[in-house]
């Protein structure tokens, strides 16, 4: 990396560290260095917005304060404060690091950097984070935000999916992390990423403590920035799903361990769009009684590189197949974590 962009990005400390005093949001875990809080928020907090983000962090915490208590939850509770976060991969990972805390570290949070890496489902960004917030070590925590502050601030044209690109980055905020004030300056990139150096719209270059030495605003160049490749269009796939009532219960089933939406709660369905008389007599090839058709509705739901197109039926049957599970509302309600996909149709029941 050229050493004038390394000047650039040295000016970020001075610059960013006053203005977070002053514009940091109140957000709840901000209160705290604890690091299995900071954890928490950090895995919570991938691909989900801030505000989604407090009201089940909080909730969580209630039902599962300490590491030890998510190394020890059943499933089906961890699943069940996580649902509607989406990504469930990471509910899972939580407690198989927790599990692995509690086994290889005692209970105790590890405090380098290479041991939090070493965690299920921790990857640089959030090991960065927790390092520097939590143990004041000088670990950038580098994600889309970062990125898109230092490449607009160095105007740097690289592509950013080029891990060498990011290797550079890390290397030179390291060098320049302030002695005392680790956490402070990663959360005050993190901010300033998604505060004013916004992503999908112009940044208010106006409001920017870095105006001054950004070289993206010197030359208008800041929509141009970050370089990214095109994204692969995503896949679609038609979807038929059946919302089956017997006996005021509700048919579920389990889909597979890998895979979308891996080892989660599903309403039964399959691949293609049937007609209401060939979603029918599929049921009646299935084994049950010839069953009366309620509601029907379409949805869509779009995952990260897939999107469902979505007709469910609702149909009351006379009999119940053991292949499924049969569960009360009130067990959905309560107990049972649906993934939003199918979640949506419960206003038939």
């Amino acid at each position: 990396m050229e050493e004038t962009i390394k000047k650039q990005i040295a000016r970020l400390p001075e610059a960013l560290l006053a203005w977070y005093e002053k514009n940091a949001r109140p957000l709840p875990w901000r209160e705290t260095t604890d690091p299995y809080r900071v954890w928490l928020s950090e895995i919570m907090l991938q691909q989900t917005r801030v505000e989604a983000v407090k009201q089940y962090y909080t909730r969580f915490l209630n039902d599962l304060p300490t590491i030890s208590a998510l190394a020890a939850a059943p499933d089906d509770q961890l699943f069940k404060l996580w649902e509607g976060l989406g990504y469930y991969t990471r509910a899972k990972n939580l407690k198989k690091a927790a599990i692995t805390i509690v086994e290889k570290f005692g209970g105790v949070f590890p405090q380098t950097y290479e041991d939090i890496l070493s965690l299920p489902g921790v990857g640089d960004y959030t090991a960065g984070a927790v390092a520097s917030i939590c143990f004041n070590l000088p670990t950038p925590a580098v994600d889309g935000n970062v990125l898109r502050v230092v490449t607009r601030i160095t105007e740097l044209f690289a592509p950013i999916h080029q891990p060498a690109v990011k290797k550079e980055i890390s290397r030179a905020l390291a060098a320049c992390y302030p002695k005392g004030r680790c956490g402070d300056f990663t959360q005050s990139l993190m901010e300033l990423g998604a505060t004013v150096c916004i992503p999908n719209g112009a940044p208010n270059c106006s409001v920017c403590p870095a105006n001054g030495f950004c070289r993206a605003h010197a030359n208008g160049t800041q929509l141009a920035l970050p370089v990214r490749p095109a994204k692969a269009a995503r896949k679609k796939e038609k979807r038929t799903v059946f919302l089956l009532k017997c006996g005021g219960k509700i048919a579920l089933n389990k889909r597979p361990e890998q895979g979308l939406l891996a080892g989660m709660w599903e309403l039964p369905n399959v691949l293609g769009a049937l007609t209401v008389n060939q979603a029918a007599s599929m049921l009646e090839e299935e084994g049950f009684a010839p069953a009366n058709i309620l509601q029907s509705a379409k949805r869509k739901h779009i995952f990260t590189h897939i999107e469902w197109d979505m007709t469910c039926y609702c149909f009351r049957v006379k009999n119940n197949v053991n292949s499924l599970i049969w569960v009360t509302q009130d067990q959905l309600l309560n107990e049972i974590a649906l993934p939003t996909a199918f979640k949506k149709f419960l206003e038939l029941i």
